[in-house]
C-alpha cells in the first residue's frame, strides 16, 4: 500500500508541470490541493522505509558480529523500532483523519450576538484572531460577504480558509464565543458582557453537492457599506435561495455580480453539504443547532475575560492567560487541548 501511496505522489508531482494541467486553473487547483494532502504522508512513508533497512542492516549487524559494533546496533535497532510504530500511526493518522471532513477548506461565519455594538466590534477583533492564526499557518482567507458597523465591527462576516487540515483545526471554534471587557466606546465604564457566534462549515465542492438550477431562485440588488448606504450604482450583489432546503445565501463584497454569484454558490454547497450530514446524523444535528445558537450569552463555549486576561473553554475547562497574545492568533496550545478533549 505504501509503495502505491508514493508512486500516486509522484504522478502527481508529474502532473503539475504538466503545461495541460498548468493552463487549467480548476484542474491545477484540484492537483494542487491532492498533492498536499498526501505530502506529509508521502515524507513519512519514505522515512519509514528508510529505517526499514537500516532495521534489516542493524539485525545483520547483530547476527554476524559481536562486542561494541555488535552492542551500538543492538542500541540503535531498539531507536529505529520505537521510531518505525511512531511512523505508523502517523501515516494511519493522515491517510485515515477523525473525521472525513478533516483535510477540508472550511466556510467560517462570524455573527455579532448581545451586546449591540460591542458585539459588532468582537466580531470583527474574532475575524482578525482567525485571520492572523491563518497567517501563521500559511493559509489563505477570502473574504466573501460581510455586513459592517460605522464604528469598524461586523454585524456579520462570512469568509473562506484555504490550506492544509483546516478543518481539523478549526472544526471545535463553532459556537458562542462570549467577551467581559470595557467597551471602546466607554473607556472610563463599567465591564460589559457580551457575545459573538462562529459557525464552520466544510468546503464543499460540486462532487460533494450537486445543486440542480431549477432549485434556485437568483436575485441582484446593489450592495450596501456600513449604515446601509448603497455603495454602488449596478446590482452587483447575489442573493440566492435553495428552494428544496429553504437556504438563503447572500454575496456582496466582490466586485462583480459574477464573481458574487460564485462566492455566493460556493457557500450554498457548502451549507447544503453540511445539513445533509445533520440529516445523516441526529447528533451532529444537535451540535450544528450549537453551533450557531442564539447569540445569547448563556450558550458560550468560550468566555475572553481581559480585565483577568484569561481565555476559558468552557467544554474542557482549561484557561489560558495573554490574551493578547490569542487574539494575535496564537491559538496552537489552545487548538491542540481542544483536539485531546473534544475528539
Amino acid at each position: 500500500m505504501y509503495d502505491d501511496i508514493l508512486q500516486k505522489f509522484k504522478n502527481l508531482e508529474t502532473e503539475l508541470s504538466n503545461p495541460a494541467v498548468i493552463s487549467n486553473p480548476e484542474k491545477l487547483k484540484a492537483v494542487s490541493k491532492e498533492h498536499s494532502d498526501l505530502k506529509t504522508a508521502a515524507g513519512f512513508i519514505m522515512e519509514f522505509k528508510a529505517i526499514a533497512g537500516r532495521i534489516i542492516e542493524n539485525d545483520e549487524i547483530i547476527k554476524t558480529e559481536t562486542g561494541e559494533l555488535a552492542e551500538m546496533a543492538q542500541a540503535e535497532l531498539t531507536e529505529l523500532e520505537t521510531r518505525k510504530s511512531e511512523l505508523e500511526e502517523l501515516i494511519k493518522s493522515e491517510l485515515t483523519p477523525a473525521h472525513p471532513f478533516d483535510k477540508k477548506n472550511i466556510i467560517m461565519e462570524i455573527r455579532a450576538g448581545t451586546g449591540g455594538d460591542e458585539s459588532a466590534l468582537f466580531a470583527a477583533d474574532l475575524f482578525r484572531m482567525y485571520s492572523r492564526f491563518a497567517e501563521r499557518k500559511g493559509w489563505k482567507i477570502n473574504i466573501l460577504d460581510s455586513s459592517q458597523i460605522g464604528l469598524g465591527g461586523f454585524k456579520d462576516i462570512t469568509f473562506s480558509i484555504e490550506g492544509k487540515n483546516v478543518y481539523s483545526s478549526l472544526k471545535y471554534e463553532a459556537g458562542t464565543h462570549r467577551v467581559q471587557r470595557v467597551p471602546e466606546t466607554e473607556k472610563a465604564g463599567r465591564i460589559h458582557t457580551s457575545a459573538a457566534t462562529v459557525a464552520v462549515l466544510a468546503e464543499a465542492d460540486e462532487i460533494d453537492v450537486q445543486i440542480k438550477a431549477e432549485d434556485l431562485r437568483i436575485d441582484t440588488y446593489a450592495a450596501s457599506g456600513p449604515g446601509g448606504q448603497k455603495v454602488n450604482t449596478t446590482n452587483s450583489a447575489v442573493r440566492i435561495t435553495h428552494l428544496p432546503t429553504g437556504v438563503v445565501v447572500q454575496c456582496q463584497d466582490q466586485k462583480s455580480q459574477r464573481q458574487n454569484r460564485d462566492k455566493a454558490m460556493l457557500v450554498l454547497r457548502s451549507r447544503i453539504l453540511q445539513k445533509m450530514e445533520e440529516d445523516r446524523h441526529a447528533r451532529e444535528a444537535a451540535e450544528r443547532k450549537g453551533q450557531i445558537g442564539s447569540g445569547d450569552r448563556s450558550e458560550k463555549i468560550r468566555t475572553y475575560n481581559f480585565p483577568q486576561d484569561r481565555v476559558t473553554d468552557h467544554r474542557v475547562k482549561i484557561s489560558w492567560h495573554s490574551i493578547s497574545r490569542m487574539m494575535d492568533g496564537d491559538l496552537d496550545e489552545m487548538i491542540g487541548e481542544l483536539k485531546k478533549g473534544l475528539n
